[in-house]
């Protein structure tokens, strides 16, 4: 059986829960929901595109702790408190990817911690 490595970095906002940033195993990293909190975990409370480019930013620092990028993505989950805000959510997302384009799924959910409006979850491979 592979080894679970905890991945963690100060470049993200630390876990508020008893749960890691992100977890690596084998050359495949999952990340734990990124809200709009910043590295200090301060609330970015603006709209939805700017609290998206707050969890894009959390990402970026997650997967580069972890040994890889967005590039590598195969699987995103998008939360949204509100499915009027995809158009706005995924135009964020669409910068972020820019012509990498992994696996999603986008639900709507009755609430987010801290009630944000968005938050992300990925699945990555390892840069090889």
């Amino acid at each position: 059986m592979k080894e679970l490595q905890v991945i963690h970095t100060d470049r993200a906002p630390a876990a508020i829960g008893p749960y890691a940033q992100a977890i690596k195993v084998g050359n495949t990293v999952y990340t734990s929901g990124q809200i709009p909190l910043s590295a200090e975990g301060e609330l970015v409370t603006g709209d939805a595109a700017e609290q998206t480019h707050q969890v894009f930013e959390n990402l970026r620092a997650v997967l580069a702790a972890a040994g890889t990028s967005l590039n590598r993505v195969v699987k995103t989950t998008v939360f949204v408190s509100d499915l009027n805000d995809f158009g706005v959510v995924n135009d964020v997302y669409a910068e972020a990817f820019g012509l990498h384009q992994p696996a999603r799924s986008t639900v709507q959910v009755a609430r987010l911690p801290r009630d944000v409006k968005v938050e992300i979850e990925v699945i990555a491979q390892l840069d090889e």
